[in-house]
């Protein structure tokens, strides 16, 4: 590999990694919401594909891909919304509910979405950061989608609210200690409810990306798993939303890397490098269960740190 075709690998990569992680990104700040306040949900993958549905069919029935995207994120607080409920019930567990869910919001978007495989929604349109070369396969790399700068800066902004507003601490409270948040007056059950209900509405959203930019179709394997894989990026993360975005464009360059080399035709080995990103995923849940930091900063309210 000379060297540039090693420039063309990495530039490939950038741009893979931006757009491979954005839907990540999503659920991983809509799960880290979540957990903060306690509560754990696996159904986000429920919400990431019945997202990329709703947002399709809402694109292609209104014309408009942004009215895709609140639908989608609608979806996804509703399906939030109704885990926060069930979960507050007595005897209930957070892992099976999500479990239930996941399947109950996959299942969802198939039986709706079935009509919607075939004809063509209005796509999302991204942005060419890439008009400073003449190279058409750079121009290409770095179309970087809206939605990309909208992860970061929700990421920033939890990042803030967090850590110095009132809610912030609330949430991080309700999560810590329960006994201690409703000693202060605090409504541990709406506070869980709404967390887990935004988190959904995050996770809805990042199925948007999907359906609507890349691949850019709806079709009944288009999530592959990301969902569940973004929820083991949390605890990578420590619960950090900005260390959600970089673990988040680790994964995207993971999953990036067997495009790239194809680009330039190497193609020996491309299903190993597509399979990247659940082989990191195996790793880092194997490192976090032994992880002292891990254990460390794990809400204390969370299944699994009791």
């Amino acid at each position: 590999m000379n060297h540039s075709e090693l420039f063309i690998v990495l530039i490939a990569m950038i741009g893979g990694a931006i757009r491979v992680s954005t839907p990540f990104m999503f659920v991983a700040l809509g799960e880290t919401l979540t957990e903060k306040s306690g509560r754990i949900n696996l159904g986000l993958e429920g919400n990431l594909v019945l997202g990329a549905m709703v947002a399709y069919a809402g694109s292609y029935t209104t014309g408009s891909a942004w009215l895709g995207v609140l639908m989608a994120g609608c979806s996804g607080l509703v399906l939030g919304a109704m885990h926060g409920y069930i979960c507050k019930l007595p005897k209930v567990n957070d892992i099976a509910v999500g479990i239930a869910f996941m399947s109950f919001g996959t299942g969802l978007a198939f039986f709706f979405g079935k009509p919607y495989i075939q004809p063509l929604a209005p796509k999302l349109q991204a942005i060419p950061l890439g008009f400073w070369s003449s190279d058409p396969n750079i121009a290409q790399a770095l179309q970087v989608n809206p939605l990309f700068f909208v992860g970061i800066a929700l990421a920033i902004f939890m990042w803030w609210a967090l850590a110095n507003t009132r809610w912030g601490l609330i949430v991080r409270m309700t999560g810590d200690s329960a006994a201690s948040a409703r000693a202060m007056g605090v409504s541990v059950d709406l506070v869980r409810l709404l967390a887990t209900a935004v988190g959904g509405f995050m996770a809805g959203v990042g199925g948007a990306f999907l359906s609507l930019y890349y691949p850019g179709s709806w079709n009944e394997g288009l999530s592959s798993g990301q969902g569940l894989m973004a929820v083991a990026l949390v605890i990578f993360a420590r619960w950090d939303p900005i260390k959600c975005v970089y673990a988040a464009l680790l994964f995207g360059a993971a999953g990036a890397l067997g495009p790239s080399l194809q680009s330039i035709g190497i193609s020996q080995g491309y299903y190993f490098f597509n399979a990247a990103p659940y082989i990191l995923t195996l790793f880092i849940m194997i490192a976090s269960a032994r992880s002292k930091s891990a254990a460390r900063e794990v809400p204390g309210e969370l299944s699994l740190a009791k």
